[in-house]
């Protein structure tokens, strides 16, 4: 595993207020934990986000970021995805991923044969879907159970997966 992978861990749904604060979603499984993962930055890694809670909402918190003064500062936040160094997130369980470390495995049969690699994690409400393939145009969705993907050896690389028949 690289130590310099990035988790994103929340993203800004848009401005909050007058003040600079913005509205943020956190995807950490404790929503509370994101506040532990600093420092916070852009998926490049370039720009470093202080983050200060202030309120919390139904569905997300209002926080401050630091150098965000104005409404306007806090709108052209919109849509940004805040990262922690994967490093800093706790350790899983057996049989429990990171969805970014799932992502590049090489994805073979039961036989060996190469079915592409997970080119990425879906979850559209019914549950994590592993995206298959050499690129995204040739790509298929398999969900991610013990079915259809009965072994991960993320440290080995790869995914062994049984793909039903009549799939892609």
């Amino acid at each position: 595993m690289r130590p310099e992978r990035k988790i994103c861990v929340g993203q800004i749904a848009g401005a909050h207020g007058v003040r600079g604060f913005v509205r943020l979603h956190s995807f950490t499984d404790d929503p509370d934990a994101i506040f532990d993962y600093a420092p916070l930055t852009d998926e490049e890694g370039e720009k470093t986000f202080d983050i200060e809670p202030k309120s919390i909402a139904k569905d997300h918190y209002v926080v401050a970021i630091e150098g965000v003064k104005d409404r306007d500062a806090a709108e052209e936040l919109r849509g940004l995805r805040l990262y922690a160094a994967r490093t800093a997130l706790p350790k899983v369980a057996k049989r429990e991923f990171y969805a970014a470390d799932l992502v590049g495995l090489e994805a073979k049969d039961k036989s060996g044969k190469l079915l592409g690699t997970v080119l990425d994690v879906h979850n559209y409400g019914a549950g994590p879907f592993l995206e298959i393939g050499t690129t995204k145009k040739d790509s298929f969705m398999l969900p991610f159970t013990d079915a259809c993907v009965p072994e991960v050896d993320v440290k080995g690389g790869q995914v062994i997966l049984k793909v039903p028949a009549g799939w892609p």
